[in-house]
């Protein structure tokens, strides 16, 4: 039997909404992954260190603060640090198009923005894990 997908959704910097995180991570649980959320207001390397002792597959950030060109490469370059290398790293939340690209080009698998279907993101990632 293989082993369920281990994914950290996380709340990066002083964004203080989490609904979009909440469904996010519901829709991961029901898709049959293990979800492990770390809450609000989480610095860059307490994410990096939660995904590390829990061992994930997948790092799901999401962010509605507008830090997002700061914070989601920061996280990155510590995965890469830390030897994370192969945990996928995705982000989501109000992120301008014209920001994507970056993010893309410091790290980011994948940005998913407001309105994308939870079964596009779940379909990202089943597609895209490093086994």
């Amino acid at each position: 039997m293989d082993k369920p997908i281990r994914v950290l959704v996380a709340k990066p910097g002083l964004d203080g909404h989490d609904r979009g995180a909440k469904v996010v991570a519901r829709a991961l649980r029901d898709a049959g992954m293990e979800v492990i959320y770390t809450g609000l207001r989480q610095t860059p390397e307490e994410i990096v260190n939660a995904a590390i002792q829990e061992d994930v597959d997948v790092v799901a950030c999401s962010i509605l603060s507008g830090a997002h060109s700061t914070l989601l490469p920061k996280i990155a370059k510590l995965l890469k640090a830390e030897g994370a290398d192969d945990v996928l790293f995705v982000g989501g939340g109000v992120i301008p198009a014209d920001d994507i690209p970056f993010l893309k080009e410091n790290g980011c698998a994948e940005i998913f923005t407001p309105g994308t279907p939870t079964s596009v993101t779940i379909d990202y990632i089943k597609a895209n894990v490093k086994k």
